[in-house]
Formats: structure tokens, C-alpha cells, sequence
């Protein structure tokens, strides 16, 4: 299955990482975490081939699965297709550098974050470190 996904909703993006995702550190809430982790790990793909990957960096893939992949959040075929996107990415060992599937994740955030518009409170994971 091809997608021509380029950040579809990149405007709704944009307005969730201005509003919700910090300057550093962890979000206040799931959306701004959720588009935090993205960001953390194409960062460290592209930037740096995935040499620092680590428990972190695993903590934030499984983060984007809990939430992307749950029952109602996304419509199936998109959801299908993400977790192929998040499975590319548990390969670190293989980094992805090519930024359509990050952008394909940004979009599933943008859908999780419209499916939910009221703020979900992210509780903070003391042990991510990233």
C-alpha cells in the first residue's frame, strides 16, 4: 500500500508543537509528547545515524504505539500503516532517514490529537531521560 503523505496536517502540527511541546523536556500533555517523540527520533536518525540510541529512545517508540495504535485513535488503514512506519523505526540498527516516515507519524499525531480535543494530560516518565 503507497501513501503520498508529505505532513498532510502540517499547520495542526505546527500548532501543537508551539503550543504544547516545551523548549526542553517532556510535554504537559499526550499530544505534545507525541509529536515530542517524533521529533526525538528522526532527530536522532537522521542527525546522528542512531549511535546514542537507547532505552529512551525505545521508551519514546513504545510512547507513539500506546497511543497511535489504540482502539478508536486512528482509522485502521492509517493505523496499519503507522505501525509498519514504527516497526521501520524499532530497526535503530538500521536508521531511517527518510523523513516520509516521520511525517506519516506526525500526520497519525495530528488525527490522534483532532480524535481527542480536549488535552490529555501526559504523566511524566521519570525514567525516559531524553
Amino acid at each position: 500500500m503507497r501513501h503520498d503523505w508529505c505532513v498532510r496536517y502540517f499547520e495542526d502540527a505546527k500548532t501543537i508543537w508551539l503550543t504544547q511541546v516545551p523548549k526542553r523536556g517532556q510535554a504537559s500533555t499526550v499530544a505534545g509528547e507525541l509529536l515530542r517523540s517524533v521529533e526525538k527520533l528522526r532527530d536522532e536518525a537522521t542527525r546522528n545515524g542512531n549511535v546514542n540510541w537507547g532505552g529512551g529512545h525505545a521508551r519514546l517508540l513504545a510512547y507513539l504505539r500506546s497511543h497511535l495504535l489504540e482502539e478508536g485513535g486512528l482509522p485502521a488503514e492509517e493505523q496499519l500503516v503507522i505501525a509498519g512506519d514504527l516497526d521501520r523505526l524499532a530497526d535503530y540498527e538500521h536508521p531511517e532517514t527518510d523523513g516520509l516516515v516521520y511525517d506519516r507519524i506526525t500526520d497519525g499525531v495530528v488525527l490522534w490529537a483532532r480524535a481527542h480535543p480536549e488535552p490529555v494530560a501526559h504523566k511524566h516518565d521519570p525514567g525516559l531521560g531524553i
